[in-house]
């Protein structure tokens, strides 16, 4: 696996359950990636560089900006009961707004768990205009979907929010 640079990674599931090793699919309920088009934004640690490895052939990853961590918080992040997050909830929470906390994010200042209540996954739309050329079987490196994915990954999470 390549070095990730970036200190917040983000993981797409691309593919679903049918067919799966028991391990695999052990290490992606760990991840919280239970379903297709499921989104985690995660920490650049070694243990989940060691989970990502694993189930590189399911997902993909890469770094994101503090911009897409934005937009992620502000059209997908659920809290308990199916309810949107909204600023005034952040500003209860953290002290700050949605702005800043996804920059501080970014900077490994803060993470999702600072939110507290807030779903530590994200729900995703197919992505608009489908995945790459190859489809959802081959490396990213090769055409496909799956693998490591760099700063594109910002475009992936865009189409599919």
């Amino acid at each position: 696996m390549k070095e990730i640079d970036g200190k917040l990674i983000a993981v797409v599931r691309i593919r679903g359950e049918v067919g799966i090793n028991p391990d695999i699919r052990d290490c992606l309920n760990l991840m919280k990636l239970h379903r297709k088009h499921r989104l985690i934004i995660t920490q650049n640690t070694p243990s989940m560089r060691g989970m990502i490895n694993k189930v590189k052939d399911y997902c993909t990853f890469g770094e994101i900006t503090a911009e897409t961590v934005e937009e992620i918080l502000t059209k997908r992040a659920k809290l308990p009961g199916n309810k949107d997050l909204t600023e005034t909830y952040v500003k209860k929470t953290v002290k700050s707004d949605i702005k800043s906390f996804s920059k501080a994010m970014s900077e490994g200042k803060a993470n999702l768990k600072d939110l507290t209540g807030v779903k530590t996954f994200f729900k995703l739309h197919p992505p608009i205009g489908g995945f790459e050329r190859l489809g959802i079987k081959k490396p990213y490196a090769r055409g496909g979907s799956l693998g490591y994915r760099s700063k594109d990954m910002n475009k992936l999470v865009i189409k599919m929010l």
